[in-house]
């Protein structure tokens, strides 16, 4: 663990992470590193593996502030990164209780402001301590643009922004995303393009979301909306 820190730790100040952040981030990716020797959590095995994916929770930094939800958090990528840079107050959804119960772990070890669930998005949505609650949402490698959509715009209070992370989209997906946006109380307002085929789509809440959504446990996965 203590080479795996340092290597995570040169390699993050090498991408230009301050020097604060790169230790904090180094030592979050080295607790998860250690972790997923006993619970799948990330599919990087080591600390060269791992720094990819460091960076590109790192790519939303600039847009997240006060308050995230994460759904879907795994081995919380990008909320833990997230709150590490920013501040910003995390909750962690993850149903599978072994990964929460990492979460947890990781919270606590890197001091942040925040609280894990083990438990479906479609249960945590419906939960009025956290339903419209959220400045932001992330969701990462979960499913389909719609699906992500309506397990993410439920969180999000006013004004709220999701952010998600997706690599190419075929148009059909894409349009399928922009016409479940106004069904979700949301809409599809920027679309920016990173390096090679990486790309944020960030959706504003512009209205409650029906109490429709999100539909039962395991529907926005079969049955996408829009699609």
């Amino acid at each position: 663990m203590p080479a795996e820190d340092e290597a995570l730790r040169a390699a993050l100040a090498a991408a230009g992470v301050g020097g604060d952040f790169a230790e904090r981030l180094a030592a979050y990716g080295a607790l998860l590193l250690e972790a997923n020797r006993k619970v799948n959590l990330t599919g990087a095995k080591d600390a060269a593996a791992l720094i990819p994916h460091l960076l590109d929770a790192l790519t939303l930094a600039d847009d997240v502030s006060e308050s995230l939800v994460d759904v879907g958090s795994g081995g919380g990528l990008p909320g833990i990164p997230l709150a590490i840079v920013t501040g910003a107050r995390v909750v962690l959804i993850e149903p599978t209780a072994k990964k929460a119960a990492f979460l947890e772990r990781a919270l606590l070890a890197c001091g942040l402001n925040g609280e894990a669930i083990s438990e479906r998005a479609e249960v945590v949505a419906r939960d009025e301590r956290f339903r419209e609650q959220f400045a932001f949402a992330t969701a990462r490698a979960v499913s389909r643009a719609p699906t992500v959509a309506e397990l993410t715009v439920p969180f999000l209070r006013l004004g709220g922004r999701a952010l998600l992370q997706r690599t190419i989209m075929e148009p059909h997906e894409r349009q399928a995303l922009e016409d479940a946006a106004p069904m979700l109380g949301a809409a599809l307002i920027e679309e920016r393009e990173l390096d090679g085929d990486r790309r944020i789509l960030i959706l504003e809440k512009i209205r409650p979301t029906g109490q429709r959504f999100p539909r039962r446990n395991g529907v926005p996965e079969k049955r996408p909306l829009c699609l």
